[in-house]
Formats: structure tokens, sequence, C-alpha cells
């Protein structure tokens, strides 16, 4: 189970460290695309084929489905962690998510989120734990 929240620096050539702690989930080779709300998710192999599963689902003939769909495999990259433990963000990836320097790496179960420090410090600020146990409670939870 890939869980916690880990503060790492991208190094000049944009090589990220993926934590001991999340490497045995994550795997040695993984696929990283964009994420939602600006972040980037990052998926073992299993889980990404899990993901891309669904995804084949949708149907073609549907505009959102092909939008969503093109969203994430069109900035999908298999990357693999090195003897250091570094990883590779393409140009394009950190770009869409905004990274400089710092970043959070979040475990969320399934997948990990990449999150430049910046914009997770704000997420962060927005969430109100009580108001989304109340919208979750709809859902069932």
């Amino acid at each position: 189970m890939l869980i916690g929240e880990y503060e790492h620096s991208l190094d000049v050539k944009g090589r990220l460290i993926m934590p001991a702690k999340l490497r045995e989930d994550i795997g040695e080779k993984f696929i990283v695309t964009k994420g939602l709300d600006g972040c980037l998710f990052a998926f073992s192999i299993t889980e990404w084929t899990n993901f891309e599963q669904k995804l084949r689902t949708l149907p073609i003939s549907n505009k959102d489905a092909r939008s969503f769909t093109r969203f994430f495999f069109a900035g999908a990259i298999e990357c693999e962690i090195d003897k250091q433990g570094r990883f590779l963000i393409s140009s394009n990836l950190r770009e869409f998510a905004g990274f400089d320097k710092d970043v959070v790496i979040v475990g969320m179960d399934s997948r990990i989120e990449i999150w430049s420090k910046e914009k997770w410090q704000t997420c962060e600020e927005e969430v109100s734990a009580d108001e989304i146990a109340q919208k979750m409670e709809m859902l069932g939870i």
C-alpha cells in the first residue's frame, strides 16, 4: 500500500528520489503521467494496466471520453529507478506540474501523487476535513 507524505528536491537533470518506503510497492519500473488538480500520478505497472483497462471501456464516440483518455495517455512515460533510488521526470511533465525544485510525494493507496511543494501547500490550506467528511457521507463513506 502506498501511503505517507515525503518532501524531496529535483536535481538539475530533473531526477527525483523515490522514497524507500514507496519503492517496493511502486516497483523498479512504473508509469508517470499527468494527474488531476495539477499534480502528477505515478502507477505501478499492475495498477497502470488496471487503469488503462478502465479507460479502454470509455466510448470512443464520446468527445469527453476521448479527451479524458488522451489527457492520461499522451503525457504518460515509463520510469525506472536507478541505483541511487532516483527516476527522471520528463520536462513536459515537470512543466505541467509546475515543478521548480521542491516537490512533495504523496502515497495514495494505489497510486502516488507528485506535487510541487507550493501547490501541495495551497491544496492543504484549502482542505477542510469536516466539509469533505460531510460530502463523503452522501457517497456512503
